[in-house]
């Protein structure tokens, strides 16, 4: 029997040893642990030793023998495939016979280990575990019974997709109505694994669970008032997914949950407070929300107000009674990694400004440094939700509470004040709107409050109501709060900086031209903030420079704001190693200002363009090694070279021509070859929006490389990958204004895709109009290719235009259009009133555009005669009918 392996005494103290030396805080001890782990993971019985250490060898302390466990799990995790038959076998049956030693630690490490060996897909090839773990349930000694309870709960959450298949013969159906007989168990800790485990198959609905929902309902109501934290905190865990995906069973007892959530939202314990909070946030996305909550708004609103106020641990964390601290270093784990977003192509819109912003960067993270989600930040999350469900009605309650906090004389107090005045803005902003003349300079004073907690959530509420403060004349509250804001981008106290820096980044946005007059001041300020900032708010001052460049645009483009700003960005730049990820909100900045700067940017061109295409052509190299040799060579960070070409996108854009001589001398071309057949969607997309932005500066170095890139252009018109989709078809349009009728040998590469994605429903604006614009252009420089298919696109074609500005590819694509009616002029005809629809949206079109326009419209109107005009343009509404009557005389 294998059961009779005996360890060699040397072989185990030589384990023992390790095992020790691998408790030192010495990295250089830690690092030479790995490698003997490593090298004695050859012998076949080295996992032999970990698991009698772990279950025999009751002399040694706890903490060791558990660390032995911890190896072998990682053991299992890394090699389980490769262990001999015995060996594990060996492994299993000591696992099962010692769930139940005496020590809690002990036990949970055999649960880990049970359920890293199940994961494994050995849940199918150990068919003897799940019986024999329910039936130690049944066991009289607690420790076995909580021992198997624990294998159960990790095994439950770690493999519930398998428990429920046929793979296994469903074994749920009889776990689930053994787990609920434990509810009412004498333990606590049974109790609570006992939810733990049902709670992992709420959200997946699973057939087991779903034929005894009544039951488990009833005896979440039994525990609910458990004296044991963990107990009530599964309860609520259990009602808040319940409420996603059985709301149907709760409504019949939604006011109790409610009066009982309301209680547990102010338990004692903050995890189980936590668990209910998450209750109001799941209950606002359900349609009933409303009809359910409005009677009990006046005693939610005062729970989550008071949830809003940082508990003395979040303030000791904070470092809340630190003032000053800019000259501190920041610790590097603290800073969050940047994700870069990849640059997309898109229309410019009529009444632009209130365009509804895909990403909502204004989310409640106002204390990241703690970012654990916690009972203030779930609160403020929940009163911002119900604030957009409820409106005014929400308002009601909240007013006067916030009379009392606002103007409160404790600090902390008044702090979750001004935090509710954020949480509610977007939600009752209508309602606000009487009380902000008062409210927003009792703000803007708060900005110099002594302690730098409410100094900086008074950023971010003031950022919350930007677009008010800009539709004010600007002297009355903008002037003074921008003022105030660039005293606090400077302020000692770093998590200040922080939040000034991007409320104002939020106000940039706002207030676009508005502040020229300002610039001067501003810039001084931001370059300032250069010299003073550590390494974190670096980033996020990058990003307030850049969105300013993006705001105020060709107004930057001053001698003295150049030189104001350039000369600490090179230097950053210079200092920066090519590695160095900092490189990117630095690139992504500079992006930003160049387009901005345009000529302006000329005498810094030459070494950024360089090092972009550097930074490409590193990147590809190290691709091509880790292809050929992965074990020797790592993966690349792709985004370098995705911001890289974002940047010389950015350069072309803002350069024009003037950047012909660099692409002459270096082999873009080439690498963006490469680039375009790139596997990842993110760099084939920042690929394309580089080919149009070429294309349109100097397409003398782009013609001779067409025939090689409308292939590839063509195959990427797959509307799954929107934004890759959205850049090619761009970028195809571009290539056809620049080709002329030399684009017909490629039509058939695209035109039938194109036509495609504009019938498609549910297909984002961005890529509508983007599409309908190359076919446009590709109509206006091929008509006879393009114009045959007119019938199948023009109606989608014309409501997808209609709403976009005029401007050049507006023009071009309207042009082509015109183009394509008159080789095939009965392919517009049953769509006709789209076409006269699309026509008016123009504000004032160029001359001879206006002229083909109106030969189009009387064109009709002579051949159709002028009974049957008058009944066709009655169907016009009267906005459309007036408009063609002024403009075209019809």
């Amino acid at each position: 029997m294998e059961c009779q392996w005996k360890p060699d005494e040397q072989g185990l103290q030589q384990i023992l040893q390790l095992l020790k030396e691998s408790q030192s805080p010495d990295t250089s001890t830690q690092r030479s642990v790995q490698q003997r782990l490593e090298q004695l993971n050859q012998y076949p019985d080295f996992n032999n030793y970990l698991i009698f250490v772990l279950t025999k060898l009751k002399s040694e302390d706890e903490p060791t023998r558990s660390l032995s466990g911890l190896i072998l799990k990682n053991n299992v995790k890394a090699h389980y495939q490769n262990f001999p038959n015995g060996v594990s076998d060996f492994i299993k049956s000591e696992c099962l016979q010692n769930i139940g030693d005496s020590s809690p630690l002990i036990r949970a490490t055999v649960g880990i280990l049970i359920t890293t060996i199940a994961s494994k897909g050995e849940l199918q090839n150990w068919p003897e575990l799940l019986p024999k773990l329910c039936l130690l349930l049944d066991s009289e000694d607690y420790n076995t019974c909580e021992g198997a309870f624990g294998a159960l709960q990790k095994i439950c959450e770690d493999s519930a997709e398998i428990l429920d298949s046929d793979m296994l013969d469903r074994p749920l159906n009889v776990m689930i109505p053994k787990f609920l007989q434990f509810f009412k168990h004498s333990s606590p800790k049974i109790r609570s694994h006992a939810i733990a485990c049902v709670n992992q198959f709420i959200i997946s609905r699973t057939q087991a669970l779903m034929l005894h929902i009544d039951p488990f309902i009833e005896n979440l109501f039994a525990l609910a008032t458990d004296e044991e934290p963990e107990v009530r905190k599964n309860v609520c865990r259990a009602l808040v997914m319940l409420l996603e995906v059985r709301l149907d069973r709760l409504l019949p007892h939604m006011h109790n949950i409610i009066e009982y959530m309301l209680q547990r939202t102010q338990d004692q314990d903050e995890n189980v407070a936590l668990e209910a909070c998450e209750f109001w946030l799941t209950l606002a996305e359900q349609p009933v929300c409303k009809e359910v909550l409005c009677g009990h708004l006046s005693q939610l609103t005062p729970v989550l107000v008071n949830g809003m106020k940082y508990s003395e641990i979040d303030i000791i964390l904070l470092k809340g009674d630190i003032e000053e601290d800019e000259a501190i270093p920041d610790n590097e784990q603290d800073i969050r990694p940047r994700f870069h977003r990849s640059r997309t192509v898109a229309q410019q819109h009529e009444g632009d400004g209130i365009e509804e912003d895909e990403d909502e960067d204004d989310e409640l993270d106002d204390d990241d440094t703690i970012s654990d989600w916690n009972l203030r930040k779930c609160s403020a999350a929940a009163l911002d939700v119900l604030a957009n469900v409820f409106r005014e009605d929400l308002l009601l309650h909240i007013l006067p509470l916030l009379k009392e906090l606002l103007f409160h004389p404790e600090w902390v107090v008044k702090e979750s004040g001004i935090l509710v005045l954020g949480a509610i803005a977007e939600g009752c902003m209508q309602g606000m709107i009487p009380y902000l003349p008062e409210l927003i300079p009792h703000l803007i004073q708060c900005l110099s409050d002594k302690k730098a907690l409410v100094r900086s959530i008074t950023c971010w509420t003031l950022s919350r109501y930007a677009h008010w403060v800009v539709s004010q004349p600007p002297d009355v509250y903008l002037k003074p709060l921008m003022t105030e804001l660039l005293k606090r981008i400077l302020d000692s106290n770093k998590r200040v900086q922080e939040a000034a820096c991007s409320a104002f980044a939020t106000l940039e946005e706002e207030a676009c031209t508005e502040l020229v007059p300002y610039l001067a001041f501003i810039l001084d300020t931001l370059v300032f903030a250069f010299s003073k900032y550590q390494h974190k708010n670096l980033l996020i001052l990058y990003d307030a420079i850049g969105t300013l460049a993006d705001s105020v645009g060709h107004h930057l483009n001053k001698p003295e704001y150049i030189q104001m700003l350039m000369p600490p960005l090179i230097q950053k730049w210079n200092q920066l190693k090519d590695e160095d990820k900092d490189l990117f909100p630095l690139l992504e900045c500079l992006s930003s200002v160049a387009t901005a700067l345009q000529s302006g940017f000329l005498p810094y061109c030459e070494p950024v363009y360089q090092r972009c295409v550097n930074l490409v052509q590193k990147t590809l190299a190290q691709a091509m090694l880790h292809q050929s040799q992965p074990d020797q060579y790592e993966a690349p960070d792709k985004d370098f070279m995705i911001v890289a070409l974002d940047l010389l996108s950015g350069l072309a854009e803002g350069l024009g021509g003037t950047i012909e001589q660099l692409v002459a001398r270096s082999n873009i071309l080439t690498l963006m070859y490469q680039c375009m057949q790139d596997k990842m969607p993110e760099v084939r997309q920042s690929s394309f929006a580089l080919l149009g932005d070429l294309t349109k500066a100097c397409f003398q170095h782009v013609k001779p490389c067409i025939a090689d890139f409308m292939p590839i252009l063509g195959t990427n018109l797959n509307p799954e990958l929107i934004s890759v989709c959205n850049n090619a078809t761009w970028a195809i349009g571009e290539i056809s204004i620049q080709m002329g009728p030399e684009m017909q040998p490629y039509i058939a590469m695209v035109l039938h895709q194109l036509v495609e994605i504009i019938n498609r429903p549910n297909t984002p604006k961005t890529l509508l109009e983007n599409t309908a614009i190359t076919i446009g252009r590709l109509g206006y420089v091929c008509p006879q290719e393009v114009a045959p298919m007119l019938q199948q696109f023009i109606r989608p074609w014309c409501t997808s235009l209609r709403n976009i500005r005029d401007n050049e590819e507006k023009d071009s694509a309207f042009r082509g259009i015109c183009t394509m009616i008159s080789v095939n002029p009965g392919g517009v005809v049953q769509d006709f009133i789209f076409f006269c629809d699309a026509v008016a949206s123009w504000v004032n079109p160029k001359d001879d555009l206006r002229d083909m326009f109106y030969k189009i419209l009387h064109g009709f109107k002579n051949q159709v005669g002028e009974e049957n005009w008058r009944r066709f343009a009655d169907q016009f509404p009267m906005p459309l009918k007036e408009r063609l009557a002024t403009f075209y005389g019809v």
